[in-house]
C-alpha cells in the first residue's frame, strides 16, 4: 500500500435549532489517500489479490485513528470509498466492502451492524456525504445522518481516497419518533 497521507476532521457541534447541544455532539473522520493499485492498467479481471493485501492494512491504520479522534464511546459509523478519475468504482468497493477492511473498525467499537457506506469516482476535491447508522442497531432512527468531506487535494487521478467516520450519538436535538410506532 502506498500512502500519501492522512486526514483527520473533527466537527463538533454546540447549538443546534437555536439550543445548546449537551453534551456536545461529536462527528469524527479519518481518511487515507492511497495509490489505486490498479490505476491506469485497464480492466482488472481479479481483483482479489490486491484487496487481500491492502484492506486489512487500510482497516488496521483506520480504525484506531477515528476511535482516537472521536475521543468519545461511538454509537453511529459509516465509510467512504472515494475513486481518482483514472480508476473504477469497483477498486474502492472491493477495499472497503469486505470483513478485512470492515472489522478492524467493527471490533474497535464493539460494533454489530454493517457499515453504511458511499462510494463515488471524482477529481481532486470532489464532496461526498458519508452515512452514518447506530453501530449496533440500523434501525434506530435518531442515528441516521451523514457527514460531509472534501479533502482538496485528493484524490489525484491515480488514487483513492477510503474514510471512517464515527459519531458519539445521534443528530443533534432529533425529536423522531421510534420506527416501531409506524409498524
Amino acid at each position: 500500500m502506498q500512502l500519501r497521507k492522512i486526514v483527520t476532521l473533527l466537527d463538533e457541534t454546540l447549538t443546534e435549532g437555536g439550543r445548546p447541544v449537551e453534551p456536545v455532539a461529536r462527528v469524527a473522520v479519518v481518511a487515507a489517500i492511497i495509490k489505486n493499485p490498479w490505476a491506469g492498467q485497464g480492466f482488472v479481471e481479479d481483483l482479489g489479490p490486491g484487496i487481500d493485501e491492502i484492506a486489512p492494512q487500510l482497516g488496521a491504520l483506520l480504525a484506531p485513528r477515528i476511535m482516537e479522534a472521536l475521543g468519545e464511546p461511538l454509537e453511529a459509523y459509516g465509510k467512504a470509498g472515494i475513486v481518482g478519475l483514472h480508476g473504477e468504482i469497483e477498486h474502492a468497493s472491493g477495499l472497503i466492502h469486505t470483513l478485512k477492511f470492515g472489522d478492524h473498525f467493527r471490533n474497535a467499537a464493539s460494533a454489530t451492524t454493517l457499515l453504511p457506506a458511499v462510494e463515488k469516482r471524482g477529481p481532486a476535491g470532489i464532496a461526498f456525504d458519508i452515512p452514518l447508522k447506530h453501530f449496533t442497531d440500523a434501525t434506530i432512527r435518531s442515528h441516521h445522518q451523514s457527514f460531509e468531506v472534501r479533502i482538496a487535494d485528493a484524490p489525484h487521478p491515480d488514487e483513492l481516497l477510503i474514510a471512517l467516520a464515527g459519531a458519539a450519538q445521534g443528530r443533534p436535538q432529533q425529536r423522531l419518533a421510534a420506527l416501531s410506532t409506524e409498524q
